[in-house]
């Protein structure tokens, strides 16, 4: 016979075999003269055991050693290819356990998947005592097949259903295999923990039973048949200060936040029931948030002595945004202790299932991972999977198998755990939160439990899912099973439980007795709510506010600007950016007005030599859309990045200009977040064009607008919006200074549409410098980029500070007869218009501050024309659009005590631009006319 080929591949096998039981000499000579043998050994073989199946394909396998023989059915086959099935068996456990793990406390039947089965490999109940190499199973040694399949059963299909072979970092694949196999996924918990654990899930269903006793009937959106939620953050927080963790953002819905609040935060259930109560209508009348909205802060100290923070973000009713601010909340944290390596801090975001699919929020979320710019170390995703969305059911909300499926376009692992099963809850936690400190990266706890009520207290679940609801009302609470468990392991006495829950209804009567003569009033020392760092910054109104010097030294700025034109020796810059810094190194000596992006350039230079961190993230931010900013260089040859900016000076403050993702809502709800940890820095977030701004309109909405009158929280951020009608489309008009307008009362903000690079440099020295912390909205420009009207002398920034109303510069005051009242780049061209026919009796005023309203600062320009008769308020958006309406509204009646006073725009539009640049020159041709055509010279 001719020597035996080496079989190392079953299916390259399979294929030869059946390639030769076609035509034998299509195979190779050396495999043609093997399969002949086995042929012949075929008659003397038959009667010693049928053939191993594999995945239902017969095949012969190669013949042992003469003497060698399978020593419990007599079969004469390859160890090695029993091994190699072995190890599919193993490895189709990893990769699919999950699917029939126990982790649905509603379901004790799970599924069953064929490749899980020891028979679809070709083995028998006979084959079960042969020993296998069980790898890390048994630490490298070799165990009994049915040993093997025990540990795997127990590893990957009890409690806990873990997903992680959908990670290609083989390293972290490897860890997980260990950690998981080398304990059989089980936590051995101490009586002290197992104590612990019993307390914290008394407290959650004590608090729940509670409210709906005391409370009959009032939203409170709870937490049972989910209570597991409690000790999971408990353990948690507890595991993060093991790891020398510091502080611990959590993000979370509205359902179990009451819960959380009083049992993890600390929120003394006394304020709570206050909240309940709600006695004190007259102070929050046009102002607060419902109770389930609210946030909270503590120092929490560990077990082992550790003071962690713990916060918990404030959020509206819009499931998910949370995630992105609790993000850049956290982030700002880091890097005000210098936290390069993001390993003191640790988010929580607690996720709906029904959420956790359906909103995109999460995608844009979960892509910030891994980004420089957006990185914290890791988030721990838990997933409170209730089974059900309101009323929508998992087969109607999402196409996925898991409410997870997402995660899986990270690296990450998803652990799916039973939530009536508190130890394996434990297990998750603690498998998870180490291997976010080893990989740094998020993980996913994914907490099957269900809702004992509907979607709120008032709402009757068995409308829609009857059967669920007797399933669910006919079984007991966590708690309950949990003391069972421990009663019958001796673990525990009734004695010790009733003196656990006795204290804790005491604590809550107590509370409750003690709410009765206490009132909830809105805090006036909100701001100092989110630290020490904003105790120096307020809100409130404008007028209060003292003005301050924006203004820096002309030689100074020269230095600044100066600066921002070096690189590297050796550094190759593009061809056309030599020409650009050129004439930035010109304006530096005085030698040309600064343009747009010198201006910018300045403000942040000027205010990160004084110390101050600036962050400004985009798309496209470094370079700028409009190829304005340059603030990140690159090695024409090398492709090497650097960026001037952060190379001002050795104590200078630090300067993050960033490229975002594709993403508006995530990012800036993440720049939002930042802002809350970042008072005293100039946090921007700039819109590719200002119309795409409406893809994050909830964080406008919820967040920007109406933050401090909700939550009492105040923010500093500046969206830098491009706007104006340029001719390019409905889409790239508009940043809607409309809907700004519309939001802005009570001094929550500010909106304003510069348009010189002096008033931009003032603008945003002043968000800094001023203590009062509104954000501002800027209207920024896009062809004013590069206009030639739209500079500035270095010495307006020297001197003076942001003028809210920009005066004429070429107006004969005696001779005006008309003012023309506008913001943005129409005043250009409304100024080259009037230039054009002759016109002296027409001045051109530019209102460059829109809210809060700059009445006083008009005033005194308008009374500047002593001839003037009529104030025309000219805008290039359609009449129900930009800022005539609030003109019209705020100004108007003021204006007409002495002027006639009239608009004009394009007629009402349901779009803000026409698509045809034709058509845009006609339209602004009517404008020019419009204001001008009647006026005589």
């Amino acid at each position: 016979m001719s020597e035996k080929p080496s079989i190392q591949n079953l299916a390259f096998v399979e294929d030869l075999w059946r390639t030769y039981r076609e035509d034998p000499g299509e195979v190779p000579e050396k495999w043609r003269s093997y399969f002949e043998q086995m042929e012949r050994d075929e008659i003397r073989d038959e009667t010693e055991g049928p053939t191993i199946v594999i995945g239902r394909k017969q095949l012969r396998e190669q013949a042992r050693p003469a003497g060698e023989r399978c020593k419990v059915c007599g079969r004469t086959v390859a160890m090695s290819a029993l091994q190699h099935r072995v190890g599919q068996l193993v490895r189709n456990y990893r990769v699919r356990g999950h699917r029939v793990a126990r982790v649905n406390p509603l379901d004790e039947e799970p599924g069953e998947f064929a490749e899980l089965e020891y028979g679809y490999y070709g083995f028998s109940d006979a084959d079960l005592a042969l020993p296998f190499n069980a790898g890390s199973l048994a630490s490298g040694g070799t165990l009994p097949l049915g040993e093997i399949v025990a540990r795997l059963k127990s590893t990957y299909c009890g409690a806990i259903g873990t997903q992680f072979m959908h990670i290609d970092q083989l390293d972290a694949r490897e860890w997980l295999q260990h950690r998981l196999e080398s304990t059989l996924n089980h936590y051995g918990m101490s009586r002290e923990e197992q104590l612990r654990v019993l307390t914290r899930l008394t407290d959650a269903v004590i608090f729940e039973r509670f409210v709906q006793r005391k409370f009959v009937g009032a939203k409170s959106f709870s937490l049972e048949g989910a209570e597991s939620l409690i000790p999971l953050l408990d353990l948690a927080i507890e595991k993060a200060g093991a790891q020398a963790i510091d502080e611990v953002v959590i993000g979370m819905p509205h359902r179990g936040r009451l819960n959380v609040l009083a049992n993890i935060l600390g929120k003394h259930p006394r304020l709570i029931f206050s909240e309940f109560a709600d006695r004190d209508a007259e102070s929050f009348i046009g102002r607060g948030d419902v109770k389930y909205h609210l946030g909270y802060h503590r120092d929490w100290e560990t077990a082992h002595g550790r003071t962690v923070h713990v916060s918990l973000s404030f959020n509206p009713s819009h499931l998910e945004v949370v995630g992105p601010v609790a993000l850049g909340w956290m982030r700002a944290k880091m890097d005000r202790v210098g936290d390069v390596e993001r390993r003191r801090g640790l988010v929580v975001l607690v996720h709906g299932d029904a959420a956790m699919a359906g909103e995109g929020i999460v995608q844009e979320t979960l892509n910030l991972s891994e980004l420089e710019g957006y990185r914290v170390g890791g988030v721990l995703h838990v997933v409170v999977n209730n089974q059900v969305g309101f009323t929508t059911t998992p087969d109607q909300g999402r196409s996925s198998t898991y409410a997870t499926d997402v995660a899986k376009m990270l690296q990450s692992p998803i652990f799916h755990v039973n939530g009536e099963n508190p130890e394996a809850v434990a297990q998750a936690v603690d498998v998870a939160l180490d291997f976010r400190e080893r990989f740094r990266r998020d993980v996913v706890i994914d907490m099957y439990c269900y809702r004992r009520r509907g979607h709120n207290e008032g709402d009757e679940p068995s409308f829609t899912q009857p059967v669920m609801s007797r399933v669910i009302k006919a079984r007991p609470t966590v708690r309950d099973n949990y003391l069972r468990s421990l009663l019958e392991l001796g673990e525990l006495t009734e004695v010790d439980a009733s003196e656990i829950e006795r204290s804790r209804k005491e604590i809550l009567e107590r509370a409750f007795r003690d709410s009765k003569g206490e009132t909830v009033r809105v805090r006036q020392d909100r701001p100092g709510a989110l630290g020490p760092i904003w105790r120096s910054f307020k809100g409130g109104l404008d007028a209060d506010v003292p003005p301050v010097d924006t203004a820096v030294d002309a030689e100074r700025l020269g230095e600044l600007l100066l600066r921002t034109c070096e690189v590297p020796d050796g550094f190759v810059l593009h061809p056309k950016l030599v020409r650009l810094l050129d004439q930035r190194r010109a304006m530096a000596r005085g030698e040309r007005p600064l343009d747009w992006s010198a201006g910018e350039a300045l403000a942040i230079a000027s205010l990160a030599a004084e110390g101050v961190r600036v962050r400004l993230t985009g798309q496209d931010s470094e370079r700028g859309t409009f190829s304005h900013r340059h603030a990140m260089l690159h090695d024409f040859e090398t492709g090497e990045r650097y960026m001037p900016l952060q190379h001002l000076a050795v104590d200078q403050g630090a300067v993050e200009i960033v490229n975002s993702p594709l993403s508006e809502a995530a990012v800036l709800g993440f720049e939002y977040g930042y802002s809350l940890a970042c008072p005293d820095g100039l946090v921007i977030w700039e819109a590719q064009f200002g119309d795409f701004a409406n893809m994050a309109q909830v964080y406008i909405d919820q967040f920007i607008a109406a933050g401090e009158q909700k939550w009492q929280i105040l923010s500093g951020i500046v969206l830098l919006l491009p706007h104006g009608l340029e001719g390019t489309g409905p889409e790239h008009a508009s940043a809607r200074l409309e809907r700004f307008l519309a939001l802005a009362a009570a001094d929550n903000y500010q909106v304003i549409y510069p348009t010189t690079p002096a008033n931009l440099f003032h603008a945003l020295r002043r968000q800094v410098l001023r203590p009062w912390r509104k954000p501002l909205v800027v209207m920024s420009p896009k062809s004013l980029l590069r206009h030639k009207l739209a500079v500035s002398p270095m010495e307006d920034l020297a001197t003076g500070g942001f003028r809210r109303v920009l005066p004429d510069p070429a107006a004969d005051v005696e001779a005006v007869r008309r003012v023309l009242l506008c913001s943005g780049k129409i005043a250009f061209e409304l100024m080259a218009e009037r230039e054009k026919r002759g016109l002296a009796s027409v001045a051109v005023v530019r209102l460059e501050q829109l809210y809060p309203l700059a009445w006083a600062e008009l005033q005194a320009e308008l009374e500047r024309y002593p001839s003037a008769s009529e104030v025309l308020w000219v805008q290039e958006e359609p009449a129900n659009m930009g800022g005539l309406p609030t003109v019209r509204l705020k100004y108007a009646e003021l204006i007409e005590r002495r002027f006639r006073f009239d608009t004009v725009s394009r007629p009402e539009s349901a779009s803000p631009a026409t698509g045809s640049a034709a058509s845009h020159k006609v339209e602004q041709r009517r404008l020019y006319e419009a204001a001008l055509g009647s006026t005589k010279r």
